[in-house]
């Protein structure tokens, strides 16, 4: 079926003229015929792209969303059409038929085009501030997908157009979405987008690809290895950047909404998991550790001097320091255990991953070291203040079994609050606890 698609080509090719201009190209289309150094060349460019690829797909593994997904889907069809268009697959391939290389380089080129191009609105959110961008971009990808159907036609051979070059047409038409993308970019970042002058240098690395690869495919012969290594280049360049800003802009957008109060069960300004969230971290911490057949330990730091600043610099500086004392936390303790906000003055932390008695003092230890020392926090009205954190550690080891982690927090809270107090040491015996569904060490 493939073959007949293009019946006029064939007696063209055999007049040296026509279809492919063969007259002016020793090979036409890349036909497999490919130096190694060339092979080389697409080859790397392949692995770059798998790499990303990787690097996309461990976005997904970080927040299953739907902006990482489409991440994904970006480096994978667009990727294909890169590859599809270097020529490689006739090199690995050698029993693929050009008609079938030229039907997919043909379509897969406008139809990626098409995805860049909704991906991009989407990214820049023309949706909601720049409506005659955004109509543009959705009319240029509609004319994209409308091109690249005909000529999916045209090369099953249901449309006869003598004379017709799909290819030439193939690459006209992606310029064209090539010319869309750079102006949006230019324009968002005239308007104020800082990320969005990064997005017009990746413009600059997609046009780099689309001319450099249509180039080859067309006129495979007239292009020296050196054009086509910094095509190959560009073409990993132009995703690396997209793929960087696309990660960028997500962690951006989900930091928003959970400022915004949309992310339900995590504290606004750390960003950490509190009631049912927390709770729910801490039964699956539980879960693990009694799987592991492990001891888990369960860390409560009170921070009693939270709003004592309230007066002398405002109760904004009360978000600061939470925010300060959650990232030390976070780096005395890695991103190994679960690191909650009980409430606002109770940081949690819960050690499941089999450490033994010495690792979680050296924990503790850096713990207290980090948190000890002083916090400058600003004020807009008075400038600069100094805070001196003062806090309790409560700490409950225990063997997860039946445990039931409302019990074992709050158990761990009064112990905190205890040695605030100097009624007790931070870590007590079994039979100082009062949890009976978890037995305390």
């Amino acid at each position: 079926m493939l073959n007949a698609g293009f019946p006029l080509a064939k007696r063209l090719n055999n007049a040296k003229t026509g279809l492919f201009k063969v007259s002016s190209c020793k090979r036409g289309v890349n036909n497999g015929r490919m130096v190694a150094m060339e092979v080389f060349i697409w080859s790397c460019m392949l692995g770059g792209l798998i790499t990303l690829a990787c690097g996309a797909l461990s976005e997904i593994v970080v927040s299953n969303s739907v902006a990482s997904w489409r991440g994904l889907a970006y480096v994978l069809v667009m990727g294909t059409s890169c590859v599809l268009m270097s020529g490689l697959p006739m090199a690995l391939v050698p029993g693929l038929a050009p008609d079938t290389l030229l039907l997919l380089q043909s379509t897969f080129g406008p139809l990626s085009g098409a995805l860049v191009l909704r991906y991009l609105g989407l990214w820049l959110g023309v949706a909601l501030v720049d409506r005659v961008v955004h109509t543009t971009i959705n009319w240029g990808a509609s004319l994209l997908v409308l091109v690249s159907g005909f000529l999916a036609l045209v090369g099953a051979g249901w449309v006869q157009v003598p004379g017709l070059n799909p290819l030439l047409v193939s690459a006209g038409i992606s310029s064209l979405g090539v010319v869309l993308a750079f102006q949006a970019c230019v324009r968002a970042s005239m308007l104020g987008d800082d990320m969005a002058r990064w997005m017009v240098v990746a413009c600059g690395f997609l046009a780099v690809m689309v001319l450099g690869l249509y180039a080859c495919a067309l006129w495979p012969d007239d292009i020296s290895l050196p054009a086509k290594a910094a095509i190959g280049v560009g073409t990993v360049a132009h995703f690396l950047v997209g793929v960087t800003l696309t990660a960028r802009r997500n962690r951006q957008n989900r930091r928003l909404k959970r400022m915004a109060g949309d992310a339900k069960g995590f504290d606004r300004a750390t960003g950490l998991p509190t009631g049912s969230v927390l709770l729910s971290k801490v039964d699956d911490a539980f879960w693990r550790a009694d799987r592991a057949q492990a001891e888990c330990t369960v860390v409560a730091l009170h921070l009693r001097n939270l709003y004592s600043m309230g007066e002398a610099a405002g109760h904004a500086v009360d978000q600061q320091i939470l925010t300060a004392m959650s990232a030390r936390i976070r780096r005395a303790v890695g991103f190994r255990y679960v690191v909650g906000l009980y409430h606002p003055r109770c940081f949690v932390v819960i050690i499941s991953a089999g450490a033994k008695a010495k690792e979680v003092d050296r924990l503790v230890f850096r713990l207290r070291a980090l948190l000890n020392k002083p916090l400058l926090v600003s004020d807009p009205r008075a400038g600069m203040h100094h805070f001196q954190p003062q806090f309790g550690i409560g700490i409950s080891r225990l063997v997860p079994g039946t445990a039931r982690p409302q019990e074992v927090l709050d158990e761990t809270e009064q112990r905190a609050l205890a040695h605030i107090n100097g009624e007790m040491l931070p870590e007590m015996d079994s039979s100082t606890a009062s949890t009976a569904a978890a037995p305390f060490r």
